[in-house]
């Protein structure tokens, strides 16, 4: 797994951008990590209209407000709602322990492309992978 992915594997949380009515919108979500695709989910057609995939960028950071060190990753790629019911079963009970919230679509992102620059001392900002 790339340093980007691996950063982003050990947020909490993160942002998923994404097209509402042909204006972007932006949803703080919960995700896991899964081999190289980002997994979030929510209330259904709140990200993905009605079950249709769509490209979306996933955001996360961690940034200490005192240092400013840390790091910013993003991921581009197409999200598609998760369809095999054993899969949805299992990311469910996975992204449920994060957020004990109703949740009826899971959406799997995939990183197509993956951008993480981590801020570090002295220096100018360090692109990762």
């Amino acid at each position: 797994m790339p340093e980007s992915l691996r950063w982003l594997a050990g947020a909490p949380f993160g942002r998923v951008v994404f097209t509402e009515n042909a204006l972007p919108a932006v949803r703080p979500m919960y995700h896991l990590v899964d081999d190289d695709r980002v997994v979030i989910h929510g209330q259904l057609g709140s990200v993905l209209p009605r079950g249709h995939e769509q490209v979306v960028t996933y955001a996360a950071d961690e940034i200490d407000p005192t240092t400013r060190l840390g790091w910013l990753v993003t991921v581009t790629g197409l999200a598609g709602p998760v369809t095999d019911p054993a899969e949805i079963e299992r990311y469910q009970s996975l992204l449920n322990r994060l957020i004990p919230l109703p949740h009826d679509q899971v959406i799997r992102i995939s990183c197509e492309f993956v951008a993480g620059i981590e801020l570090v001392s002295s220096t100018l900002p360090r692109a990762a992978d």
